[in-house]
């Protein structure tokens, strides 16, 4: 285990599109979604194993969910838990978390990953992310992982790649072409005919000398909004600071801040069996089904002449569902949602929340 090495997890977000089990009070990826004792937020830092030791996790996440990440990662310094006052995207959160490292550690060399994605192959997940370290650790580039498509999404961005041009440095990483908004059915259709795109995963790996730069050149206003802190990281003055000052910031992502302008970009095409998870949809897909395609996540749950569905109901409570073709069965607490899958991107105005 190197000790330069940091892993930052970003867990702002609300997941809206996993209601009722997601919600703004306890977004998805503090739930056990999968029904196997851990919450994706568990799952996220338990994948890096050996590769991060536990002072060298931080977790961004708004001011609310605070004792959350507290409670689900206790052997995790209090102090490695930095809290956004209002959610302004992934660029001010990693400009953030960059210069919070960077005045503890000048040397870190970090991997930032969201909260809430499923890996299923755990070993060659941790292969690809020490490959692409080692890359990054003593040079100014900049690491994006690739997924390879196993089917025409559209809810995903894409990387292009130069497959011609791989680095002198290792042969698996490959200078980025451009980065491509997500797109319509027809043009991911295109681009899965091709081996040179990859969906855009949203994990980045960069020493924090490079990403530091980076927003010094790209992000002059943003950047200077938190190296002016400081003076003031690692104090009991940071919360107070960040909370006046975090609101200036633009709210733009990384990808159009940093990654779209920046000159060494690479790629690491990779296959771990990825999914963002995003959606009951993907759920299902990722899940274990039985022989009639349900993906049955809880402990009571008793189906009859039932096909295609995805049913979670994690509460204690016996379940019987009978004569459903393609729907979604998701309960929490005192909320019931029954919705055909091919009409689960209305879960959101279902829910009556914004």
């Amino acid at each position: 285990m190197k000790t330069n090495n940091h892993l930052v997890i970003m867990a702002g977000g609300v997941g809206s599109r996993f209601w009722p089990m997601s919600t703004a009070e306890c977004p998805k990826q503090f739930i056990d979604v999968l029904g196997v004792g851990k919450t994706l937020l568990q799952l996220t830092v338990e994948r890096f194993g050996q590769l991060i030791s536990p002072e060298n996790i931080w977790v961004v996440t708004n001011q609310k969910y605070m004792d959350i990440v507290h409670q689900q990662l206790p052997e995790m310094p209090a102090g490695n838990i930095l809290c956004e006052p209002c959610r302004r995207n992934t660029a001010p959160c990693i400009a953030y978390v960059s210069w919070r490292i960077k005045s503890k550690d000048p040397k870190a060399n970090i991997v930032v990953t969201p909260s809430d994605h499923l890996v299923m192959n755990v070993q060659e997940f941790q292969r690809v992310i020490s490959t692409c370290m080692d890359f990054t650790a003593d040079s100014d580039a900049i690491v994006t992982l690739g997924m390879k498509p196993t089917r025409p999404e559209t809810g995903y961005g894409y990387i292009q790649a130069d497959l011609s041009a791989s680095s002198l440095r290792n042969k698996g990483i490959f200078r980025v072409d451009s980065f491509r908004e997500k797109p319509d059915l027809e043009t991911a259709q295109q681009y899965i005919k091709k081996n040179y795109y990859f969906w855009n995963a949203g994990i980045f790996i960069w020493n924090v000398s490079t990403i530091v730069n980076a927003f010094r050149i790209y992000q002059p206003k943003m950047n200077k909004i938190f190296e002016q802190m400081l003076p003031v990281y690692g104090t009991p003055q940071e919360q107070e600071v960040i909370n006046e000052r975090f609101p200036q910031c633009e709210n733009i992502s990384v990808d159009y801040a940093i990654m779209e302008k920046a000159e060494e970009i690479f790629v690491c095409p990779a296959d771990f069996g990825w999914s963002d998870l995003g959606t009951w949809g993907s759920l299902q897909t990722q899940s274990k089904r039985d022989i009639y395609g349900n993906a049955l996540i809880g402990d009571d749950i008793n189906v009859f002449e039932t096909h295609n569905c995805m049913i979670h109901t994690t509460q204690e409570k016996k379940v019987v569902v009978q004569g459903l073709d393609g729907y979604i069965v998701a309960e929490n607490n005192d909320t019931l949602l029954i919705c055909k899958l091919s009409e689960e991107q209305r879960i959101k105005q279902f829910s009556g929340e914004n």
